[in-house]
């Protein structure tokens, strides 16, 4: 029985390209070396197919050039698309993307976090419900729209700022009676400052408003009975409603087409996150735009930052207003979010 070869070593390439093998280690490890002898061993690298191990390089030189990410699922669209800017982010800086997928289970959380320090990733980027999550001291952490402690730092939209853009859009266009929708997480987290920012900006309006808070895990039922409620004589008492995501708001319009109420006609409808239908197309709705990129681009900026004293604590980044078809502002009129 022939015996496969096995893979070719440095020692290989060296012997291949006619050089030593302290050439080799420099051309792998990007270190100076004369021209001629750099096309050697890149013509030997490729002849032999040579494969670098980065990371065995990586622990050499006490680094991975790994980063785990922590999200609830990859299924919701803001968290999928996050995800996309945050590996893009950290490929330009030449960093790999370990994907933690929680499913909002605080257990399953810390197991990830654990199972990412035992593999010496060289930080963790977390947007995490559990609020006793353990993390080694010596491991860098940014936190995504949660204050988790005051030497690790957090990344979030301007929730505040956008819930009161959201108010100022319906004022803007008529509205004069106006519903908050929210469901979601019980945690102090930043994304609960959309109440109140919308509050401001129905008062700062004169707007009338009601809210309708749900936690997660209480049945959608509950908005829809809300809503029902206040259908007099076949109308919505509500000409306006802001929901605190796009996926809310999406279910909601879908609710407010089978009780026979047009949208944008009889109410309009805001969301939150710049959803987009198949990821790149059009919004899922009129919305208030968390800018996913540059949140990517801080998250792993503060991440690799070698001076932790200049990390701040809180970092909020602007959000914009984008027409999604669910508002009635004229044509043209409308306020794109850049692309």
């Amino acid at each position: 029985m022939k015996k496969e070869s096995s893979a070719p070593t440095m020692k290989d390439v060296a012997r291949e390209a006619g050089v030593a093998l302290g050439t080799v280690s420099k051309v792998v490890n990007g270190l100076p070396v004369g021209d001629s002898y750099k096309v050697r061993v890149e013509d030997a690298i490729q002849k032999l197919n040579y494969q670098v191990n980065s990371y065995a390089q990586g622990l050499k030189a006490s680094k991975t050039y790994t980063i785990a990410l922590l999200i609830p699922n990859t299924v919701e669209p803001f968290f999928s698309a996050l995800a996309y800017h945050i590996n893009t982010a950290l490929l330009k800086r030449k960093y790999r993307m370990l994907l933690c997928s929680t499913d909002f289970d605080s257990a399953q959380e810390q197991e990830y976090v654990t199972m990412a320090q035992q593999n010496k990733v060289d930080g963790i980027i977390g947007l995490t419900y559990n609020p006793n999550l353990v993390i080694e001291e010596n491991t860098p952490f940014v936190a995504i729209d949660r204050s988790m402690g005051a030497n690790i730092p957090c990344v979030a939209s301007d929730n505040f700022a956008g819930g009161q853009l959201a108010a100022e859009k319906l004022a803007d266009f008529g509205c004069k009676h106006v519903a908050f929708l929210r469901i979601g997480s019980s945690l102090t987290n930043e994304p609960n400052k959309r109440k109140a920012g919308f509050e401001n900006g129905c008062l700062s309006r004169g707007l009338s408003y009601e809210m309708k808070i749900l936690n997660d895990g209480e049945p959608y039922e509950e908005f829809e009975r809300f809503l029902v409620e206040h259908i007099h004589d076949g109308k919505l008492s509500f000409d306006g409603i802001f929901c605190v995501t796009d996926s809310l708001a999406f279910s909601v319009i879908q609710t407010l087409k089978r009780l026979n109420q047009r949208v944008p006609e009889d109410v309009q409808v805001i969301g939150f996150d710049g959803t987009r239908f198949f990821g790149n197309k059009d919004y899922v709705c009129s919305t208030i735009v968390q800018p996913l990129p540059e949140i990517a681009e801080m998250c792993v900026e503060l991440l690799l930052r070698e001076n932790v004293t200049a990390i701040p604590q809180l970092v909020c980044l602007p959000v914009t207003y984008a027409y999604g078809g669910t508002t009635s502002e004229k044509r043209g009129s409308q306020n794109y979010a850049e692309e």
